[in-house]
C-alpha cells in the first residue's frame, strides 16, 4: 500500500541538521537560510506529530523520535547516491535544463561547488528561454530540470522543492530612496514586467489588495525575470524581483 513521504529535501536538511547539531551549518552546505532550514524541520515535525530537536542554550540536541528517524534516512540518502552515481557512470554526463535567471544567480556558483566536488562528472546545462518554461523528458534529453511550478508534476517524476519563490518590487536605491512611497507613488511609477502576461505584478497586487489602484498598462515588457531586475537596477522603472534572486544586489546597496 502507498504511503504519503515527507518531502526529500525536509528530510535532506535534517539529515544535515543533525549531523552538524546545527541549523546555520546545514543551511551552508545546503545553500539555503537558516530559517528555511527550520521551515523543512517544521515540516517534517508537522507531518510525524512530534518534535524533532530540542535547543539548550546554544546546543541543540535530537530528541528520541529523531535518533529513530535518522540511521534510516541517512541509508535512504546513501542508497539515492548509489543509484544515481549508477546511471551517471554510463557517460559521466548530468544535462539539466533551467530558468535562465535561477542559472546565473543562483545556480552557477552551486554547479561549480558540485564540479570540485566531483571532478570526474560533466554538467551540461541549457538555460530555459523563459522563465517558465517546461521540460519534455519523454522528447527532450535531460536528465533532471529545475522548474517553477504549483508542485503538481507527471506521476512517474520524482521531485522535490527547493525553495518558494518570494517576489516583491524591487529598484534601484537612488529611485526607491527619492521620496515615500506610498499607493499613489507606485501608481505612477514606470513598472517593469518580467514575463510577457504581467502575471508577476497581477499577482502581487491582488495579493495587496492594489488591483483598483495600480494599472498594468504600459510599462516595460521582457521575458525573462533576469531582464527586468537589471532594468530595474539602472533606473529604469520598479519590477518585480525573487527575494532569494536580488539578495546579493540589496547587501551590496
Amino acid at each position: 500500500m502507498s504511503r504519503r513521504l515527507p518531502p526529500l529535501y525536509a528530510l535532506r536538511a535534517f539529515e544535515a541538521a543533525a549531523r552538524y547539531s546545527s541549523f546555520t551549518r546545514a543551511a551552508e552546505e545546503l545553500s539555503i537560510t537558516q530559517s528555511a532550514v527550520s521551515r523543512h524541520i517544521r515540516t517534517l515535525e508537522d507531518h510525524f506529530a512530534c518534535r524533532l530537536f530540542l535547543r539548550s542554550g546554544r546546543n541543540l540536541q535530537l530528541t528520541e523520535a529523531a535518533r529513530l528517524l535518522l540511521p534510516g534516512v541517512r541509508e535512504g540518502f546513501m542508497a539515492l547516491e548509489r543509484a544515481c552515481h549508477t546511471l551517471h557512470g554510463e557517460d559521466g554526463i548530468l544535462r539539466m535544463k533551467a530558468p535562465s535567471t535561477l542559472t546565473m544567480r543562483w545556480l552557477l556558483a552551486r554547479l561549480s561547488r558540485f564540479r570540485h566536488l566531483q571532478p570526474g562528472n560533466e554538467v551540461q546545462l541549457t538555460s530555459a528561454w523563459m522563465d517558465i518554461d517546461s521540460v519534455d523528458f519523454n522528447v527532450e534529453p535531460f536528465d533532471c530540470a529545475v522548474l517553477l511550478g504549483n508542485g503538481h508534476f507527471p506521476a512517474d517524476w520524482e521531485a522535490s522543492l527547493l525553495f518558494p519563490e518570494e517576489l516583491i518590487p524591487v529598484g534601484a536605491p537612488n529611485l526607491l530612496n527619492d521620496q515615500p512611497w506610498d499607493v499613489a507613488r507606485l501608481a505612477s511609477a514606470e513598472l517593469l514586467h518580467p514575463t510577457p502576461d504581467r502575471r508577476d505584478w497581477r499577482n502581487w497586487l491582488q495579493r495587496m489588495g492594489l488591483s483598483d489602484k495600480v494599472s498594468l498598462k504600459g510599462g516595460q515588457v521582457f521575458d525573462t525575470l533576469e531582464l527586468g531586475m537589471i532594468a530595474a537596477a539602472r533606473g529604469y522603472g520598479v519590477s518585480m524581483g525573487d527575494l532569494l534572486m536580488v539578495a546579493e544586489d540589496v547587501a551590496q546597496g
